[in-house]
């Protein structure tokens, strides 16, 4: 895959070192979390697409599916740049000549119903002017839980994960990130209610110079660097648990949850939409199966009904 060239004025040359050490940790990141996947799993393998966009860049898409734990997940990095369209402007309100945006993005739905899903992304993005100068750029990103079933330490125990890995930047990082997850993974139209329990989001951190720069890059690292400790643990504690059809139903109840918020609320769908992104690795974020019951309500005092008040009511779960 070829790198923005300067005959289009698309980009400075003098930009891509700090991009390229960007572009090397995302795929260094990608391998380590499909093998620690995979070697969990035991059964199922990832299999990887690589692409290339029309319109600038590609990427490289990982699958997994039918596996012993995980019944689908996929781990995509993408490179990917093109011109500003007035479409990118008036719904995504981006100003500028071109763009690039370099990330990694994973979901993972697993079988048994007692492990959660979980979706993270790490990204960065850069605008430009006429002649080809950064304009503007920031880091984004972040790591959230969505169980089926509440155990209260294993929420503790993601969220301790991602505070641990934030706090060396200073203490209201976490705080601060955790409550714009708990703000932002929300579906709306369902009176505000959480598709999950949370986790840690963050969006335009926008470097003030070179060494803030350096400070957000190694920021993304440590969290990026953090999931694999704050997911894997779960997932062997959970994936013995026996399960029956009522779980499986209730799963699938909140699945449906899960693809209404990626399709009408999710800002990552949008923009890979709105792009010209590829449909098939935007669309992986969806689980395998889901079900909408007309205005299914969980019986008072059930192990679901705990499970829908936590999203409902977001909670510290650090102090509790």
């Amino acid at each position: 895959m070829s790198q923005p060239g300067n005959d289009d004025k698309l980009y400075k040359t003098e930009t891509w070192t700090f991009r390229d050490q960007w572009i090397g940790y995302i795929h260094e990141l990608q391998d380590r979390i499909c093998s620690a996947l995979e070697a969990l799993d035991g059964k199922a393998a990832f299999i990887t697409d690589e692409w290339e966009r029309e319109h600038g860049g590609g990427g490289k898409t990982r699958v997994i599916a039918g596996g012993r734990v995980f019944e689908k997940g996929g781990v995509n990095t993408s490179v990917v740049w093109g011109k500003v369209t007035d479409i990118m402007r008036t719904q995504l309100k981006i100003e500028g000549h071109s763009w690039f945006a370099c990330g990694l993005s994973l979901v993972i739905h697993p079988l048994n119903p007692y492990i959660p899903t979980t979706h993270a992304n790490w990204r960065y993005f850069e605008l430009y002017d006429d002649a080809g100068n950064v304009s503007d750029r920031w880091f984004g990103g972040g790591a959230d839980l969505t169980p089926y079933y509440l155990f209260e330490e294993d929420a503790r125990h993601f969220h301790r994960s991602f505070k641990a890995a934030m706090d060396p930047f200073g203490p209201d990082e976490y705080p601060r990130y955790k409550r714009w997850c708990d703000e932002y993974f929300v579906n709306k139209h369902r009176d505000d209610e959480m598709r999950g329990i949370g986790g840690v989001f963050y969006d335009h951190l926008r470097p003030a110079d070179a060494a803030d720069a350096d400070r957000l890059f190694a920021f993304q690292q440590a969290c990026g660097n953090a999931f694999l400790s704050a997911y894997m643990p779960i997932v062997e504690k959970r994936m013995g648990m026996p399960y029956g059809e009522g779980e499986v139903e209730w799963q699938e109840i909140r699945r449906g949850r899960y693809v209404e918020f990626n399709l009408i609320h999710d800002r990552g769908t949008l923009f890979g939409l709105k792009t010209h992104g590829r449909t098939e690795s935007i669309l992986m974020s969806l689980p395998p199966r889901a079900r909408w019951g007309y205005n299914y309500q969980p019986a008072e005092g059930s192990p679901e009904a705990e499970l829908l008040d936590a999203c409902k009511h977001p909670r510290n779960w650090i102090e509790e």
